[in-house]
């Protein structure tokens, strides 16, 4: 069966702006965030596993789409993740619950400065880190969704995560937490311009 190309609208099928990245496990992803636009109208595991699998997408990426979905809902809902040691499955695990707090428990001061690891800089690359940053100093991206999709990011399987990636997991998070992404932040996403370069 061939694999999705587009949004579905009455069997026809029209282009996407989100499907311009490499990684299968992403165009999972923005099946789902363009299909089912309430978090709360996503069915879950098998059942979505079903779906995706009906329209076309292979078993292989359906399963990394949904452990990493599994780890946003749990990001999301306040669960402090810490990284899986198995790369191939680094969808972090689950370390101690918090009270259902949401991201607002990863809230900082307004004047603290985000230092990457290594393994962020390696993974996220320079291009990605940038973005983030910008869309922090601008006020778009509040330090606890912000923390939210680096982890996320770091989740994603395979090689470094390019920014067609990192935007796909930016409207994810948003889509999990039900906040709604400010006007830059989605003017920024939706963007296909020339690419922002990192300082």
């Amino acid at each position: 069966m061939a694999r999705p190309a587009g949004r579905f609208t009455g069997g026809a099928v029209e282009p996407s702006p989100l499907l311009r990245y490499i990684d299968a496990m992403f165009e999972v992803l923005a099946f789902v965030y363009e299909n089912y636009w309430r978090r709360d109208s996503c069915p879950e595991g098998e059942p979505l596993g079903r779906k995706l699998s009906a329209h076309g997408f292979e078993v292989d990426e359906i399963d990394d789409a949904l452990r990493w979905l599994d780890g946003l809902r749990l990001a999301t809902q306040g669960v402090q993740l810490r990284r899986h040691p198995d790369p191939p499955s680094a969808t972090a695990a689950a370390s101690a619950a918090l009270p259902r707090v949401g991201v607002a428990a990863w809230a900082q001061s307004h004047d603290a400065m985000r230092v990457y690891s290594t393994a962020e800089q390696d993974h996220l690359g320079g291009e990605c880190l940038g973005f983030i940053s910008f869309l922090a100093s601008a006020g778009a991206l509040p330090p606890g969704l912000r923390e939210v999709v680096i982890e996320r990011a770091m989740a994603a399987p395979g090689g470094p995560v390019c920014l067609d990636e990192l935007k796909i997991m930016m409207l994810m998070v948003h889509w999990s937490s039900g906040t709604k992404p400010d006007a830059l932040m989605l003017g920024e996403l939706r963007d296909e311009g020339p690419r922002r370069l990192a300082h």
